[in-house]
């Protein structure tokens, strides 16, 4: 492995790329750590903590996906979530709105106008959700008196340049990913957002050693104490995650398909036998994303109601229902969702009807299926079964940090790493970055680094 490593780093080109990803990844992870001026951080960590469970559950988990920092109020504060929610915006009203369908099918030049709407889009998202993120922070008296008229209302030229900051650090996220794409190496955005998963692991990992140097090492867990069985347990059950990962996340099923034979004067062409691969989890982590930014919305509805209401025990029945991690009934739902954002997210990106047809322009059959309607219909009824294998191979990692929160009794944050969103996105771009190392290795005719 070291040797193929040395060999990545005498191919010019290649060594060229990889040093302009980590350098623009870099500037991402500077950025990262400078707050709004106007934001009194002490005040900021307090009210972090006081909130506790809702709040602070909320904004980590749009931090995972986001490659933001909330709960710091920094320059990136609002990440890459506005450029996610422009491009599945677009890519929704791709499926049903036909002017945007037709501009899809047009090729290089329609997937350029595509990425230009999305940009603006993103910039309006931008200056909405900075516009009351900002405002949020007046509410919460985290704003420094300097930059405030009577000691407690933003004066608005500070309103607006923050909002102008925060719009203008997210643009310069989304140019740093689309430098990644044209001169480095990976995908830009989701090279960003593993960036942001994977700085968050040697907190986790201090946070979990720590107490063993402070109280002492033991063998045995007790109450309040990490022991030694604990972090074995951890340590196995980690590798047996990423392995089942692995294995979900390449998981195919292959239909084989045959080619019809073509004959030009003496020589015979096609006729070979190929297989199309289906992707078992299809869907990828959108429907964990989706699940679990749905369930978040009862849960501040009720906690805003109970404000109004305090003595309503409905009310808090139903907070404590809607309780991340530590209600049955919130579980139960999570999974049901998984289920039904994999199969709708499954319907929109993959259709077996263009399919079907595809393989009949370039002469390609599913052998016992007559092309056209009956192999639509096939490819439809596989991708239903292993949708669902799919779906409950993400119920299990979406719920698994709650298993091993409740039963080792380690931190959240560290349980985390076990399971749900951000393991998916590390392992998928990780495979993603080898993938693309390799095709320039192959191309040079060294081996690649999965190859033995």
């Amino acid at each position: 492995m070291w040797e193929k490593i040395r060999v990545i780093f005498t191919i010019p080109e290649l060594r060229q790329k990889i040093l302009l990803t980590l350098g623009l990844l870099a500037i991402y992870r500077i950025g990262w750590f400078i707050p709004l001026p106007i934001v009194d951080a002490e005040r900021m960590r307090a009210q972090m903590a006081e909130q506790g469970g809702g709040l602070a559950s909320l904004l980590q988990q749009v931090a995972v996906f986001s490659a933001s920092s909330l709960s710091e109020a920094t320059i990136f504060g609002l990440g890459i979530m506005p450029y996610i929610s422009a491009s599945i915006i677009f890519q929704l009203l791709g499926s049903v709105w036909a002017p945007l369908e037709k501009l899809q099918k047009e090729g290089e030049t329609g997937r350029k106008k595509i990425n230009e709407y999305t940009r603006y889009a993103t910039v309006a998202i931008c200056f909405v959700q900075s516009w009351m993120y900002v405002a949020q922070l007046q509410n919460w008296d985290l704003i420094r008196d300097a930059f405030t008229s009577d000691g407690t209302h933003l004066l608005f030229r500070w309103h607006l340049l923050s909002v102008v900051v925060m719009t203008a650090g997210t643009v310069f996220l989304m140019w740093i990913g689309e430098q990644i794409d044209e001169f480095g190496i990976g995908n830009g955005i989701s090279l960003l957002i593993m960036a942001g998963i994977l700085a968050r692991m040697p907190q986790a990992g201090a946070d979990l050693i720590r107490p063993l140097f402070e109280q002492g090492i033991e063998l045995s867990s007790r109450a309040g104490q990490i022991g030694i069985d604990t972090l074995l347990i951890l340590a196995a059950l980690f590798v047996g995650v990423i392995m089942g990962v692995v294995f979900i996340t390449q998981g195919q099923r292959r239909i084989p398909t045959q080619s019809a034979k073509h004959v030009r004067g003496r020589r015979v062409f096609g006729g070979g036998r190929q297989y199309l691969p289906l992707r078992v989890n299809q869907a990828g982590v959108m429907p964990i994303i989706f699940a679990s930014s749905l369930l978040l919305v009862p849960s501040f509805i009720f906690t805003g109601l109970s404000t109004l209401f305090p003595e309503s025990v409905l009310l808090r029945s139903l907070i404590d229902a809607f309780q991340r991690g530590t209600s049955f009934p919130y579980n139960v739902l999570y999974v049901v969702l998984i289920y039904f954002f994999c199969y709708f997210w499954t319907a929109i990106t993959f259709n077996p009807k263009d399919m079907a047809n595809n393989l009949k322009d370039f002469g390609t059959f599913i052998p016992g299926y007559r092309p056209g309607k009956r192999t639509a219909d096939y490819l439809e009824k596989v991708m239903v079964r292993i949708t669902y294998v799919g779906a409950g191979f993400l119920a299990i990692v979406a719920i698994l940090p709650t298993v091993v929160n409740g039963a080792l009794k380690v931190p959240p944050q560290i349980a985390s790493f076990y399971g749900g969103t951000g393991l998916l996105i590390a392992v998928s771009v990780a495979f993603d970055l080898v993938q693309k190392i390799d095709s320039h290795l192959v191309m040079r005719n060294y081996r690649g680094l999965l190859e033995k």
